[in-house]
Order: C-alpha cells, then structure tokens, then sequence
C-alpha cells in the first residue's frame, strides 16, 4: 500500500468535500492533492495529523504574532473560559483591552469591536459615508481590503480588463458584483500621486474616502510612499474626505500601527485584525471622537447602526489584550530586526543561487517575487501563469521539506521564531531556486 493510501489526512479530507464546497471554508489552505490537517502548533511548531513537523512562517496569514499556544495566551484564556465566552452585557475584559489599543495611537480616541479584519474595513468604509454624507470611496489598484464588495474591487484586475495606466478600471472581484459597487470605487494607481490626484479632483464632491494600505501585500508587499501618503493626507483635508487606513495586516509593524513610518501623518480612521485577537477572530476600527461617534448608539438619532453578536466577546478581548501587552516596543524591534536579517539573507541567497528572483517587505513580513526588480505597483507586480506555477513550485518545495509559507511565497514572522528558523528556511529555499533554475 502507499504511503499516501495511509494518509490521516487524506481520509479526514475525504469526508470533508461530502460537507464542505472543496472540502474547505478557506482556500488558502487548498494544496493537492489534499490539504493537511493540523493536529497541534506550539510555538514557531505545527504538526500535522501524520505526524509531520513544519516551522510556521505564515503564522494563519499574520495574525499569530507570538506563533501557537503562547502558555500566558493560553492560561489567561482558560480562565475566561471558565467564566463564559459571550453575553449581552458589557464585559470589562472589553473595556480594558480598549484602553490598552487606545493607550499604543494618539489618533485612537475611540475604538469599535468586530469580528474580522474584512468588517473592520467595511465598517471603516460605512463610517466615512456617514461622516461625509457621501458614497464613493477611492483605493489603489489591486490593494487587498478584504471581502466586502466594495473593498474588493480590483483587487485581482488582469491585463485583459484592468485598463489604462493613468486611469485604472474597476474590476469586481466575484461574479455578480453589482454595477453601482463599481462605480461608487474609484481605482487609482499605487504610489503615483500625480495621476491619483487627477483621479480624485474628478470626484472630489463624491468621495467619503480613500483607503490606503502602508504595505499592501498584493501590489507586492511594498511600502507607500511617504509623498504619496503625505499626499493623499492633505488632498483629503482640503475635500473633505476621510484618510483611511487599512492595518490589519500591517499594526504589527510598530507599537502603534504602521503609520508609525509616516509621523506627519495622522489617519482618520484605522482598520485593525489580525494579531490584536491574540490567535482569535477579531476586527477593530479606531479613531477620532468626532468620527467614531457615528457608532454612540447613546445618540438620539444613530447615523451608522452597527453591532455584532460576537463583537467585543470576553475570550478574544483576553486574547488580544494579552497579546498586545507582550507585543511591546522591545519585541516589535526584536521581530522587525528578524525580518531586516532574512530580507538581507534571502538577497545573497538569491545572488548565490543565480536566480530571477528578489524580496521586498518590511518590519517583520517579506515575500518572495520570481522578478529580476522589485514591483513598484500592482501592474509590475503581477504575476502571470508561468510565474504563478513558478511560485507554487517554490511554495511546494518549502512545503514538503518543513517550511509553512503564505502561497504568495510571503513570510509573517513571530516573536518566537529566531535566526537559526530563519536560516533553515532559507538554506532550502535557496535550494528551491536552484531547482527552479534547471526545470
């Protein structure tokens, strides 16, 4: 009998495509034949139903900033646990962990509970309509928001329907988006802020707001600007729209967000996820009183009704505040440092192996492009089927000798992850470009 006929795994997903469409509710998790099934993670450490130990580099698409089962994580979990996991009353695990969010941001005067990074955003979007009174927002080709329908547009627009460089199409993400979605988004391209500009004075009476991402992970991991962010800042002063700014992927980056690189700039509205829930589901938007306030349902008449049955619950709010008090100005430099190290390693690496290849990030995230130059925005960063098979060629390699990567080939490292990982890692994936380069 094969080794795979003897597959726990295997059997698992056999029953589950009886239940789940593909047998999953993520696709990211998708391999072939067959995704693996967890069995326990610890630490930089997960292990597979069969037994297989891999190092995480993807840490659940970097949101596990201190890795898996952090024992203080766990214990002040527990607890909680004891004491019930959701009620309809105030809790003041709620309250303290806002507290602490407010006490990293200057511009956090207030904050809203949510379940995931995808709501925070959509209710960071409906926020700025109520504000403004207005319903179009501006964001940049192919900047990943999330799943709501107006956050996702274009944010995998193809050569084929993407249109001019100086004015972007808006493309929907899933069949069916409705057209007024589409018109109500306003795509500009990323970092260029002349032509944004142009864009934005066309619809200046129209737009609540223009959300940004300061590392957008698929226009390929690369920093806005500094120009571009100043820019947009002043532009939405001067018109009366909204800077928003998406950092569910990016408030690890530093102790109060990454807008922390842009200390002249100071966001509107902020969209959270990811690490502050502390390995559990969760979404946050924080802001100015003046903005915030469309969600006080103290007010007589409530411009933005927003709730959540799981919103605020005791077991995430105990997480992420645990988290986030580990997470401190120490371990975000010790972490960020960490990925300096494997952007510098990975570089050589990449001359050694004598492959098209080069890496980009920043903090404590990095991805891997199979380009000769770093992408500048999303149209240079796209990757066409060749090198998509490319890609998930090096994922695959890394993969099957130990190494758990996000499939864009990109790393989120944890606090519990340390060089010598990071030089394992490394040493195979330059063994994968090795390879790559003979096939």
């Amino acid at each position: 009998m094969k080794a795979e006929e003897k597959s726990e795994s295997q059997s698992l997903y056999r029953e589950a495509i009886k239940v789940l469409p593909g047998g999953t509710s993520r696709n990211m998790i998708c391999r072939k034949p067959h995704p693996d099934y967890v069995s326990h993670g610890e630490g930089c450490r997960v292990t597979d139903v069969d037994g297989k130990t891999r190092i995480d580099f993807s840490n659940n698409t970097a949101s596990l900033v201190h890795g898996h089962a952090h024992p203080r994580i766990v214990a002040a979990v527990t607890e909680q646990l004891q004491r019930g996991t959701a009620f309809n009353l105030a809790t003041e695990a709620e309250l303290r962990f806002a507290q602490h969010l407010c006490s990293r941001n200057e511009g956090f005067e207030k904050v809203r509970f949510m379940s995931s990074g995808t709501e925070a955003v959509m209710a960071m979007i409906k926020a700025a309509r109520a504000v403004t009174g207005r319903s179009k927002i501006a964001k940049s080709e192919g900047a990943y928001h999330g799943t709501y329908d107006y956050a996702e547009v274009s944010q995998k627009s193809k050569p084929a329907n993407w249109g001019s460089e100086a004015c972007p199409a808006s493309v929907g993400a899933a069949q069916g988006t409705p057209q007024q979605a589409l018109d109500d988004v306003i795509i500009t391209p990323f970092n260029d802020v002349d032509r944004t500009i142009e864009l934005l004075d066309q619809h200046k009476d129209e737009l609540a707001c223009v959300l940004i991402d300061p590392l957008p992970h698929r226009i390929g991991l690369i920093p806005t600007s500094h120009e571009f962010m100043k820019a947009i800042r002043q532009w939405t002063t001067e018109n009366g729209a909204l800077l928003a700014l998406d950092e569910v992927f990016t408030f690890r980056m530093g102790y109060g967000g990454a807008q922390e690189w842009y200390p002249d700039v100071c966001p509107d509205l902020t969209a959270m996820g990811k690490i502050i829930g502390g390995g559990f589901p969760v979404g946050a938007l924080a802001g100015k009183d003046d903005f915030m306030s469309c969600f006080d349902p103290t007010r007589s008449e409530l411009p933005l009704p927003f709730s959540g049955t799981f919103s605020g619950n005791p077991i995430t709010m105990t997480a992420g505040r645990v988290a986030m008090e580990l997470f401190d100005r120490s371990a975000i430099a010790e972490v960020n440092q960490l990925g300096d190290y494997a952007r510098k390693e990975i570089s050589e690496a990449i001359d050694r192996s004598g492959a098209e290849a080069c890496v980009t990030g920043a903090g404590s995230m990095f991805r891997v492009h199979l380009k000769a130059q770093p992408p500048v925005e999303y149209r240079s960063a796209y990757q066409d089927s060749d090198e998509l098979r490319k890609i998930a060629f090096l994922v695959k390699h890394l993969y099957d000798n130990g190494f758990i990567m996000i499939n864009t080939c990109t790393a989120a490292l944890s606090t519990v992850t340390g060089k010598a990982e990071v030089d394992q890692m490394i040493e195979c994936l330059e063994t994968g470009m090795v390879k790559l380069g003979k096939n």
